[in-house]
């Protein structure tokens, strides 16, 4: 999977966890010298740099700090393999990595389970971060990681094609049904496609569409469950319709992030939703459609929807060897100096909330504002120590819903029972 969303272009982890460690001591910026306690080398275990960005990165502090010099492990850039190797590695005691980037999905879980620490909210410039993008990072009303990327579902659309026809991008979903169903066709296209096959994708796109419609699936981190609801189902309809109305191709029940991007690059949709990624390569040359497409937030009931947020948090293992240093390569990746980095040379979106109102970073990635403002407005997914049983049901239900076998008042109904099994699970 293409690390949720972009993240995992680059996903850093490092295994980190603390227990019973309530912070990280320390300088705000990352400082070297002489080991002393918590201090000395650290293991960075990563999904896989696709982009090659970050060993530069930690070139860099490997050079300021001799003595708390970096070393990275890549895992695969599979973020389901990812995570369950570094479960694997966690559960077993050991020590062997200290500093983790996890998808933000995963913080609850981790958290509950206690393979990372808690951290001091003060040792971090969490107020010069994008507001929503703390919450992740969050559980149970403590911080247990350190935002380090993140990502927002944008709506991609064909600007060629609604200039021609005096258009402007839907900003509601009836909008962007009408366009869907009319215009797509008229021009040889399918209408509108995202993430819809039975994987972390679809979690994304259901949780997406229950938010906008004014729902949610969970509260208070996992303990309530709140999906059997008007608006749940409302979200619910508006993705059964698609595909049983036809301007949601039945093809696109088979797409992850990288089938639907090929889709769109190729000229095959009127709308895509997916990742900031998306914007780079298909400006690249060879596509079919550089210079004639634009990105704008979700669409929603009546107005502009609500994103989930993607991306990725660093933590610190509870089994960290030196804690002290770990927390300062956290400050260190997350420095405005290094986020801008991480924006340019790693593709990725950065959590500090300035680079996004940057001018020449603007003029260089035009899509910045339009980021900013989804991620604003978006929300984690549901928060869950057995947050992969909640994804999995999520899932299993919206699968038979868009696959037309079950009703969304079934799907709600059937979906608040199974998250209710999971929820009192010990």
């Amino acid at each position: 999977m293409r690390w949720i969303h972009a993240a995992g272009r680059a996903l850093l982890v490092a295994a980190v966890v603390l227990a019973g460690y309530a912070g990280f001591g320390g300088r705000d910026d990352a400082g070297g010298g002489a080991a002393s306690e918590g201090r000395g080398p650290l293991t960075l275990v990563t999904a896989g740099d696709l982009t090659d960005y970050l060993s530069p990165l930690l070139d860099d502090w490997n050079r300021d700090h001799p003595d708390e010099r970096v070393t990275l492990v890549e895992l695969p850039d599979s973020a389901d393999e990812t995570r369950a190797q570094m479960i694997s590695e966690l559960r077993s005691g050991r020590d062997r990595f200290d500093v983790l980037n996890i998808d933000v999905a995963w913080t609850s879980e981790f958290a509950a389970a206690g393979w990372i620490s808690p951290l001091e909210r003060d040792r971090f410039p969490l107020d010069a971060f994008l507001r929503p993008v703390v919450d992740t990072a969050t559980f149970d009303g403590r911080l247990y990681a350190v935002p380090y990327v993140t990502n927002a579902g944008l709506l991609y659309y064909r600007k060629d094609i609604l200039d021609r026809e005096g258009e402007q991008p839907p900003r509601t979903w009836a909008e962007l049904v009408r366009q869907a169903r009319t215009l797509a066709p008229k021009h040889g296209l399918d209408g509108y496609a995202g993430q819809f096959l039975p994987y972390e994708g679809l979690t994304v796109n259901v949780t997406e569409a229950v938010h906008s419609a004014g729902g949610s699936i969970l509260r208070d981190d996992g303990a309530r469950v709140t999906v059997d609801s008007d608006a749940a189902r409302a979200g619910l309809r508006f993705l059964a319709d698609g595909v049983r109305d036809g301007w949601i191709p039945r093809e696109a029940l088979g797409y992850k992030e990288e089938e639907s991007r090929q889709a769109f690059q190729d000229g095959r949709l009127l709308f895509l939703r997916n990742w900031p990624y998306v914007y780079a390569d298909a400006s690249a040359e060879g596509s079919k459609v550089a210079g004639r497409f634009g990105a704008v937030p979700l669409p929603g009931p009546d107005g502009p929807g609500t994103s989930v947020l993607g991306g990725s948090n660093l933590a610190v293992s509870s089994r960290a060897r030196h804690p002290a240093s770990a927390a300062d390569l956290i400050s260190y990746l997350t420095s405005e100096r290094v986020q801008r980095r991480v924006l340019t040379e790693g593709s990725l979106p950065p959590v500090r909330a300035a680079l996004y109102e940057d001018p020449e970073l603007i003029r260089a990635y035009p899509y910045l504002p339009t980021l900013r403002q989804s991620v604003l407005s978006a929300v984690p997914r549901p928060k869950s120590p057995r947050y992969d049983q909640v994804s999995l049901a999520v899932q299993a239900v919206a699968q038979d819903v868009m696959a037309l076998r079950q009703t969304p008042e079934e799907a709600a109904a059937r979906l608040a029972r199974e998250l209710g099994t999971i929820s009192r699970r010990g």
